[in-house]
């Protein structure tokens, strides 16, 4: 996605901040041209210290900010369950405050009743994006309208989930790359959420900081190892119809909208260090200095399913996590991972409680995610190595027009 810096119609965040900053350093000089230059500072909206700091996502548009944008720094997740009571009408009330206060955020602006949590920050790529889960439509009576790709995700073998950590009537992903903004968001959705839904989860991840390596470079996951080499990407002929719902798509709604995975998989780090560098990389089946595949070239080099070592074995083994996911072995089935890391301390027996914030998007979960992850269910190395202990799925509406809020088409339509 295109990232611009978007003009602010309201008082800034930055000009907040920059102004009380000139204003104490006036009353500390007395007069003259010191105090005059210290005047006119307070009226000069101070620019972004940096580039990270500079870039805005638009809000606006076809689809939602936060699905095809690039990796942020810092995200949370959140789920929300209405309370009792909230109908159709308080739903549409929240979506619009919601919507209202992501706009002005991503903008800059600093919304009523600031905090103050992020006063001398930019937008820092800051986006916002909303979903519906399955149990929302029941609540506000709209049964009719529930989207048949929002069944219920199957149940897999690795599966121990915690169902208080998992699904929801609505859903938040925030993602910036300034940690106080970040959370700057989170709180101020949080708060507008008040007397109409209640906190179910929450969940907080994190990504490689823009600018940590000396070129853009692909991210890695807490094993070490890179992480989302063979991602679809929105140059692809058939990118838009994997991962968004088509135009004429059902529902009507749904129309440029997508489907969000969320699974919370806590990595057995202590297990997978005491791997040799030898057995890691067969597990995966690429390098892990340079994510080359391991059936030769580069990292961006097509993997070669059908390659075989001197001794007649297979370069890339049967079970290696690449092999088992990859789209020639699924039929096709595609999706865009679009992780967060999160560390969350460490369990009772020392381990640490850390792994991968998973978040696949597709025009149809039955169709993406479900395929692939039975199949890693059946014969994936990898998997003796995870912990799949949350999940949701949740539908995410194309993005609102100026004026509008997300949501719009499914709750006045």
């Amino acid at each position: 996605m295109t990232t611009e810096k978007a003009p602010s119609p309201g008082i800034s965040r930055r000009r907040l901040l920059g102004s009380a900053g000139a204003a104490g350093a006036a009353g500390l000089v007395a007069g003259g041209a010191a105090g005059a230059y210290a005047s006119q500072a307070a009226r000069e909206t101070p620019e972004p210290l940096s580039s990270v700091g500079a870039t805005a996502v638009p809000f606006h548009g076809g689809h939602q900010a936060g699905i095809t944008t690039p990796l942020q720094a810092h995200g949370h997740l959140l789920a929300f369950d209405l309370k009792a009571g909230a109908n159709r009408k308080a739903a549409a009330a929240l979506l619009r405050r919601w919507s209202r206060t992501a706009r002005q955020l991503t903008t800059g602006e600093a919304p009523p009743d600031d905090t103050g949590i992020a006063l001398d920050a930019g937008p820092s790529s800051l986006t916002v994006t909303f979903g519906f889960g399955r149990t929302f439509f029941g609540k506000v009576g709209l049964d009719d309208r529930l989207p048949e790709a929002l069944a219920p995700l199957p149940h897999f073998v690795s599966d121990a989930l915690d169902p208080k950590r998992s699904d929801g009537d609505l859903w938040i992903q925030i993602g910036a790359d300034d940690a106080l903004v970040a959370f700057h968001a989170l709180r101020a959705l949080q708060r507008e959420a008040a007397g109409t839904a209640r906190l179910r989860w929450q969940m907080n991840g994190f990504n490689r900081t823009p600018g940590a390596t000396d070129r853009p470079m692909t991210t890695r996951n807490l094993m070490g190892q890179i992480d989302g080499t063979n991602n679809p990407k929105p140059t692809d002929d058939d990118f838009e119809r994997r991962i968004f719902v088509p135009e004429k798509g059902e529902p009507a709604w749904m129309a440029g909208g997508s489907y969000a995975v969320v699974r919370r998989i806590r990595m057995l780090l202590d297990a997978w260090d005491h791997l040799s560098l030898e057995q890691q990389e067969k597990v995966i089946g690429r390098r892990k200095s340079d994510g080359a595949p391991l059936s030769g070239g580069t990292e961006t080099t097509p993997v070669r399913l059908d390659k075989v070592n001197a001794d007649g074995s297979l370069a890339i083994a049967g079970a290696a996590h690449v092999r088992v996911a990859a789209p020639a072995s699924n039929q096709g089935a595609t999706m865009l991972r679009r992780p967060f890391s999160y560390h969350d301390g460490f369990r009772a027996d020392g381990a640490p409680d850390a792994g991968l914030l998973f978040i696949a998007w597709q025009a149809d979960p039955m169709k993406g995610f479900v395929p692939v992850q039975r199949k890693l269910d059946l014969g994936d190395d990898l998997s003796r190595f995870l912990r799949h202990e949350a999940s949701a799925l949740f539908a995410v509406p194309p993005g609102c027009a100026p004026g509008e809020y997300v949501g719009q088409a499914l709750l006045e339509g």
